[in-house]
């Protein structure tokens, strides 16, 4: 038996950029015959960041395990939860930053859920804008790439910030906290503008951005949700329902092809994707 796989090439290299020549495909062969203990398994999709879970919990949805009722769900639910501090009545205003991504698409709309009153996501595209605002239930997007984040920030949030999910630090970040409250929450989930750069994770705040997380007593905690697997039980239950009611709607990136993986690997790491990136590889 014929099957393809995708394997490391080469590295990029220091403060290099993954790019479709590190990953190369190659064809092997399996033997006709299982021994015992052995079984032969079928691929339907592939994650380009590795998780699994329970498939009753998709209703139909194989690929949503890989993202909304998956390790991503999770990271938005139990991050919002325990460091975002979102209590119904107290007027909050999140923004989520790679908002239009796997995990900031559902972080947003659960901060929604659990009462924020406004909800601002930020992303790399007036297509992404319109799916957070039409589809997914955002008060208001701002593109980065064409806007001035800053004064749109201070238009979309009038009151100021109270929680902001940080998905990709860098000057985005810098931007947000400057405009965050007094006691508000950075929930510190990613930073991936910065995953290429031969720096520390987290990566080193400027001096002013430091000062304003002190004199605002702003708290900034990386998050794990790993930190938090004995709660993931009810958690996945609770996306799983939430899903199925319809109070979280999932956003997809489907690529067919086990030979696209590293196109779509690169994609991902440039915000090419809206929702989860999926490589689909049979029905």
């Amino acid at each position: 038996m014929h099957v393809q796989r995708v394997v490391l090439n080469s590295r990029p290299g220091k403060n290099g950029v993954p790019g479709p020549e590190n990953f190369r495909l190659e064809e092997s062969t399996l033997a006709p015959d299982l021994k015992e203990e052995e079984a032969l398994v079928r691929t339907l999709y592939l994650s380009v960041d590795p998780y699994m879970v329970d498939p009753q919990l998709a209703d139909g949805h194989l690929s949503y395990l890989l993202g909304a009722v998956g390790l991503t769900g999770l990271t938005a639910l139990l991050g919002v939860r325990e460091k975002g501090h979102v209590t119904k009545g107290a007027n909050q205003t999140m923004v989520v930053s790679g908002a239009a991504g796997a995990c900031g698409s559902i972080a947003g709309q659960i901060g929604r859920l659990d009462g924020c009153v406004r909800v601002v996501g930020i992303c790399g595209s007036e297509e992404k804008c319109r799916a957070l605002v039409d589809d997914l239930g955002f008060s208001a997007a701002i593109n980065y790439r064409q806007e001035d984040v800053p004064a749109r920030l201070k238009e979309c949030c009038p009151d100021g910030v109270d929680v902001y999910f940080d998905n990709v630090g860098g000057p985005i970040s810098d931007t947000v906290i400057s405009q965050m409250n007094s006691g508000s929450h950075v929930i510190l989930c990613g930073q991936i503008s910065q995953y290429n750069k031969d720096v520390p994770y987290p990566p080193p705040l400027s001096k002013e951005t430091r000062e304003t997380l002190q004199s605002k007593s702003i708290t900034r905690e990386r998050f794990m949700v790993l930190d938090y697997m004995s709660k993931a039980e009810a958690a996945l239950c609770e996306l799983s329902q939430c899903i199925k009611s319809g109070q979280i709607k999932v956003l997809e990136t489907v690529v067919d092809g086990i030979e696209n993986m590293g196109d779509a690997f690169c994609s991902m790491m440039k915000g090419g994707n809206i929702g989860k990136q999926i490589i689909k590889i049979s029905e």
